[in-house]
């Protein structure tokens, strides 16, 4: 037993055009389009506080949680036994770095070239190490 609906292009205006869309739907429309413009995202500045800046020595980021943004200066001093990892070293300690091939300079360095690295600090279970997205030559 089939019950089909069939409705008349009458009832579609008497719908659409009624005195209830044009008042109620029309403001609900208009609330859903105005909505994302006031929310507290929209407004937001940004976060400012502890964490939003990101560590710039090295023994800031063995105290670092997890994904925290670095901006590092200082040398890498030697290559690790890994393709992809080195030891860096600043003023404040050594930490173990991962450099993709990619993300390597177009210029030659050695320990004694001063660079920039900016990543994010990786927590292992025992030991924390720095992701590098980009390695700067700076001196």
């Amino acid at each position: 037993m089939e019950i089909k609906f069939e409705f008349s292009a009458a009832f579609y205006r008497r719908c659409i055009f009624s005195a209830h869309w044009n008042t109620t739907m029309k403001t609900r429309y208009l609330a859903l389009l105005l909505a994302p413009l006031f929310s507290t995202a929209a407004l937001a500045a940004g976060y400012t506080g502890p964490g939003a800046q990101p560590v710039t020595t090295v023994s800031a980021a063995n105290d670092a949680a997890d994904d925290t943004p670095v901006v590092l200066q200082g040398f890498v001093v030697k290559k690790l036994n890994n393709d992809d990892k080195f030891e860096f070293k600043d003023s404040t300690g050594t930490i173990t770095v991962e450099i993709d091939k990619e993300d390597m300079p177009p210029v030659a360095f050695n320990d004694k070239t001063k660079v920039k690295l900016t990543g994010e600090v990786e927590k292992h279970l025992m030991s924390r190490e720095v992701d590098v997205d980009l390695v700067e030559v700076i001196n």
